[in-house]
């Protein structure tokens, strides 16, 4: 069972340009909203997000502790950085309904090795990196694993409709999307110029010179 992800927040009252102090003073603005859900203004520490963040990305269920007792499980839906930064400047999450499936982008996951890639004889051109899926609360996957040590000609490849997630995972991605494929390796062309030659036709230039010097002298 994967790790459970929480976040300890607390109720923001402070709005508009005045969050800037809050942001001074290591908290980070937080939105809340849902379907079934009010939206809520929440504030979080900023080194404790940053490390929930890292780990839970934009498909990891995050649970909020804002001291009430109740489960508020939700998933990371913006992330807004400093520009120049890179200092977290906003977070906006939503809150997820245990009974109605939500959907979300799946990263995926490359493992294994091609042996013609392995070889030197063929390249692995990478295809999408994520998929949309819709799924429960409960049955969501963090990420997709994606075997290519079966790639072993050139043409061979993966697509969507080669992937097997069962029967609570409901991929809302085209199934003709390519995920992977071995191509073959081009072999670089160097071009040369051919060299000029300047010095056999310096010489048919001067004895073409002396013929017609010599025909006037006739």
């Amino acid at each position: 069972m994967a790790e459970e992800i929480i976040l300890s927040v607390k109720p923001r009252e402070i709005v508009g340009k005045q969050v800037r102090a809050l942001r001074r003073a290591g908290w980070i603005p937080l939105s809340v909203y849902g379907a079934h859900t009010t939206a809520k203004n929440l504030q979080a520490e900023e080194r404790p997000l940053r490390t929930v963040l890292h780990k839970a990305g934009h498909n990891r269920l995050i649970r909020l502790d804002n001291g009430d007792g109740k489960p508020h499980l939700v998933i990371a839906r913006e992330i807004q950085r400093e520009p120049i930064s890179g200092n977290l400047w906003h977070v906006d999450f939503q809150e997820i309904s245990l009974t109605e499936k939500m959907q979300v982008d799946v990263p995926i996951v490359l493992h294994g090795t091609s042996p013609i890639v392995k070889s030197g004889n063929g390249l692995l051109l990478r295809g999408l990196e994520k998929i949309a899926v819709r799924v429960l609360a409960a049955d969501l996957i963090p990420e997709i694993q994606l075997d290519i040590s079966g790639l072993q000609n050139i043409g061979d490849s993966i697509h969507v409709s080669n992937l097997e997630l069962g029967d609570k995972v409901e991929i809302l991605t085209s199934h003709d999307e390519l995920l992977a494929k071995i191509i073959p390796v081009k072999e670089e062309v160097v071009e040369t110029e051919a060299p000029v030659a300047t010095a056999e036709v310096e010489v048919v230039s001067k004895g073409k010179k002396e013929e017609d010097e010599a025909e006037a002298k006739k």
